[in-house]
């Protein structure tokens, strides 16, 4: 790897293109460098991943207005179409739409995979664009491969360098970069038309963490489709000879002065060498339970305690439980971000989702976690479960906060150690590091475990005969041709999608 220096240049310092770092970026995306063949497998891995958290989110509001907006717009007259998740392949539309629905149904129960380090991210989220655009040129299997190396490549190296969470900016803003220079990559683009097209998308994707903040709406899982839209539309701009605002990241108005760190900030990015294999996504990992990333560990934790520790199952045994984490589970979905939407039982699923109290305690109590049960508005509104809830607390500690930056991999952590009181005065305490699904788990997902995430959840929407035509094509990516590449959807059983209204708007 090489490390990109990225500053703030006044105006007369008349920064050279070669000198950005869309620039950069831009060459990592159109270096024809091929794909290892373990991330090759991890690429089918997500794909499949994808699969399934859309499949459990079909009948879901978002997805269903998502859906409804993108088949008012059918295919255009530049391509093949798009397919999107639910109708039949034969329903084809216009290649952004697709890239939208498809985005928000992967996106909706934040259940697939997430990079953490400066930043936050779900590099998942670029495949639904990257696919959309496939289908609709008539790219091949191993086109897409090659694009979704970059995407994931791209998100990854970005987020381990620059925080835009610090300064309440959406973790979105990385990623409309990385999916226009991972569609770059898949149509072969020169560098000058990618990095025109990562300037676009990002100035397109700035926005605000407040979709992440106190009562968080369905807004949550559109804000990534929306990025993935942003970036099909600024690849098309920019196939057209459109330029974009430079130099978008170190311009004295720009991003980083502006929204960052400030006119005197700099960065050091991580990027592949010329000729160096795109291997981010290795670094990447999924989640077994439907929660913030930042959760997972914390359920499996609870998990454990709940069977292992049968007193403190009892009525008014605890006294009050308190989660020692890093800053960012503390900050960002702990009491220390002191919303107290955190703390209600008639709190939005999204709300509820980034409550580490709420998800502790019904994981201590019931032993499991479920993507639907878990956050019925019956199951958060009982008694005891509200009485414990409102004694778990989180407190920043400074090594599990050093542990959560580190970049080290057998060191970086993302949960805590736990210490609960009971009234008789008694204490307990464990600890858990990473997930235990996570790569240094107890049980590190493998290609069965996301075959059978898949099934788990698509098996009360989607037909046996579906389930099996989906996983055949999808485990031959790198063969399939371009007709095939419109296999990589889902087709819902008949009466699925009509057991739901679509509601009504302006298209």
């Amino acid at each position: 790897m090489k490390t990109h220096h990225l500053r703030v240049h006044r105006s007369e310092e008349n920064l050279v293109r070669e000198g950005q770092l869309a620039w950069a970026l831009a060459e990592v995306a159109a270096d024809p460098v091929e794909v290892t063949p373990e991330v090759t497998e991890m690429i089918i891995n997500r794909i499949i991943d994808n699969a399934a958290v859309a499949a459990a989110s079909l009948t879901r509001a978002p997805v269903v207005a998502a859906r409804s907006q993108a088949l008012a717009h059918p295919v255009t007259t530049g391509g093949n179409g798009s397919t999107v998740f639910g109708p039949d392949a034969a329903r084809r539309v216009s290649p952004e739409w697709a890239a939208w629905a498809n985005g928000v149904a992967v996106r909706e129960l934040d259940y697939h995979d997430t990079f953490l380090a400066a930043e936050y991210s779900h590099p998942g989220d670029n495949i639904p664009p990257l696919v959309a655009v496939a289908q609709h040129v008539g790219a091949t299997g191993k086109d897409l491969l090659r694009g979704i190396a970059t995407g994931y490549e791209i998100q990854v190296d970005l987020v381990k360098a620059i925080s835009l969470h610090a300064h309440k900016i959406d973790h979105v803003a990385h990623l409309g970069p990385s999916a226009a220079a991972g569609i770059g990559t898949m149509l072969g683009l020169d560098v000058e038309t990618i990095f025109q097209a990562i300037g676009q998308a990002l100035h397109t994707t700035t926005a605000t963490r407040q979709s992440r903040k106190g009562q968080i709406s369905t807004w949550k899982a559109h804000a990534p489709a929306f990025a993935g839209k942003m970036a099909v539309e600024a690849v098309d701009r920019a196939m057209r000879g459109q330029t974009s605002p430079e130099p978008i990241y170190e311009g004295e108005d720009g991003v980083i002065a502006w929204m960052l760190d400030g006119p005197n900030a700099t960065y050091e990015v991580p990027l592949p060498e010329a000729g160096e294999a795109k291997r981010a996504i290795l670094d990447s990992y999924t989640k077994e339970h439907s929660a913030e990333y930042q959760a997972q560990a914390w359920i499996d934790l609870a998990r454990k305690l709940h069977n292992e520790h049968p007193e403190l199952l009892v009525d008014g045994a605890i006294a009050s439980v308190v989660l020692h984490t890093s800053h960012h589970t503390h900050y960002v979905i702990g009491s220390g971000a002191n919303d107290p939407q955190k703390y209600d039982p008639t709190a939005s699923r999204e709300t509820l989702d980034h409550s580490i109290p709420y998800i502790f305690t019904v994981a201590l109590q019931d032993g499991r976690w479920h993507h639907v049960d878990s956050y019925s508005p019956e199951r958060a509104a009982r008694p005891e479960t509200v009485e414990l809830w409102n004694k778990v607390t989180t407190q920043e500690d400074a090594e599990w906060t050093r542990r959560y930056h580190s970049h080290d991999p057998a060191e970086k952590a993302f949960g805590g150690r736990v210490e609960i009181t009971l009234t008789d005065g008694s204490t307990l305490v464990d600890e858990i590091a990473v997930a235990d699904a996570h790569p240094l788990g107890a049980r590190p997902f493998a290609r069965e475990d996301y075959i059978a995430k898949f099934r788990t959840l698509a098996e009360p929407v989607l037909e046996p005969e579906e389930i099996e035509r989906f996983l055949t094509t999808v485990q031959r990516l790198p063969e399939l041709t371009a007709d095939e590449l419109s296999g990589l959807t889902i087709h819902a059983a008949p009466g699925v999608l009509a057991a739901v209204e679509s509601p009504k708007g302006l298209f």
